[in-house]
């Protein structure tokens, strides 16, 4: 594709205070875009809606944004919302998933001066954060300015690629990952998948219970003894794919395409991201739980034992089975315990959520948790819902 590629990207402001500052600081916020990326064209479009009701958290705000989003057509999306939010147990004042392509804005967070100036800004940040320039939100980086720099660039002009809308199956797929290789794997590295064990404790506590069952079970040794190699490795592998289905399919991480929308590309972009997320979040859990399972089977099985238990000679080789196979059983039950987790633990794992320092480290400011704002309207979340015409769609850029 030759010449300039053009980029839209929407802001969604609950009705009232919100929506009246965010239609003062688009055009702003439109030239901001412009000045940072000049390579693309920029259209900012505006709409008003309370997307959830609250209370609400932000896992469910920006799946409700994203839906929107999904459904207008548009490459990124700015949710501006008046509710407290939170996440974690901690307030929510302005955060950026760059997985889903959308950006959270609590307004009471912006103060009482220059309002529409400092939503415009805060604006830019969020959106150059979803762009792959997590320095924007005060996530140091080691790449330098011009690096960032370019990489946000080359990521906004992949955006406004586009894949062939008629593709299917596996020519979508691979017209995806191939035109826009370099934001998969941006975004796949803003997801850190290999801390995503780290944040399901559950998953991490039924896992270590079945290693520390396994170790000490007769039954186990005489099985290690028995089972060759392949079967070990069938049995791994089994292990990791029933956590990773538990996890995808448990906590709805698969995303469908809205009926009679042109999103297919970003919807295979997001699924694509979320399955190498939680593939590499559980291989990495499988290595450190095998590495400790085998330290602990050399450690407390000794070789006499293990020799009397299975009736044949043993070494280190067989410990080092044996720590295998019990580190599969193991992640067996870290399967059961991801599906002990809640849907909203899962996705906060799944999905690295970038707040904007700036904002959230802000003191003296207003509390995120306890502005006022316009009370919920009983306006529906829905794309589709009848809106009047102010409200239905402003352009800036």
């Amino acid at each position: 594709m030759t010449g300039r590629r053009s980029v839209v990207v929407g802001v969604v402001a609950a009705p009232g205070v919100a929506a009246d500052l965010a239609r003062e600081a688009a055009t702003e916020l439109a030239d901001r875009l412009r000045n940072r990326v000049p390579e693309v064209d920029w259209a900012v479009r505006l709409q008003v809606a309370r997307l959830v009701e609250g209370p609400a958290d932000l896992g469910q705000l920006i799946e409700a944004a994203r839906r929107w989003m999904l459904a207008e057509g548009w490459s990124l999306v700015l949710c501006v919302t008046d509710l407290p939010l939170q996440t974690a147990r901690r307030p929510v004042v302005a955060h950026a998933s760059t997985t889903h392509g959308v950006a959270v804005l609590s307004m009471p967070a912006l103060g009482l001066v220059a309002v529409a100036r400092r939503m415009a800004e805060a604006g830019d940040r969020l959106f150059a954060a979803l762009l792959g320039d997590t320095d924007a939100v005060g996530d140091p980086v080691r790449a330098g300015p011009r690096r960032r720099r370019l990489a946000t660039s080359r990521r906004a002009r992949e955006l406004g690629a586009r894949v062939n809308p008629q593709a299917s199956g596996i020519g979508l797929l691979a017209g995806v990952i191939g035109g826009n290789l370099r934001l998969l794997l941006g975004m796949l590295r803003t997801n850190r998948p290999w801390r995503l064990a780290v944040r399901l404790s559950r998953l991490l506590v039924g896992a270590f219970a079945t290693a520390v069952l396994a170790l000490v079970t007769a039954d186990i040794w005489q099985l290690s003894a028995a089972v060759g190699n392949l079967r070990l490795g069938l049995l791994a592998a089994g292990s990791v794919l029933a956590v990773v289905l538990t996890m995808m399919l448990g906590a709805r991480l698969w995303e469908r395409v809205p009926r009679d929308s042109g999103a297919r590309e970003q919807v295979v972009l997001f699924n694509v991201v979320t399955v190498l997320t939680v593939v590499i979040g559980v291989l990495a859990l499988y290595v450190a739980l095998a590495a400790l399972t085998i330290i602990g089977a050399i450690a407390l099985v000794p070789w006499d034992l293990l020799a009397e238990a299975t009736g044949r000679p043993a070494g280190i080789a067989h410990q080092v089975k044996l720590g295998w196979l019990a580190s599969s059983l193991a992640t067996v039950g870290g399967a059961l315990g991801a599906g002990l987790e809640s849907d909203s633990a899962v996705r906060e794992a799944a999905y690295r959520y970038q707040p904007d320092t700036e904002l959230t480290g802000e003191q003296g400011g207003p509390n995120p948790t306890g502005g006022a704002g316009p009370r919920p309207s009983s306006e529906s979340g829905s794309p589709h819902r009848d809106r009047s015409e102010p409200e239905r769609n402003h352009e800036a850029g």
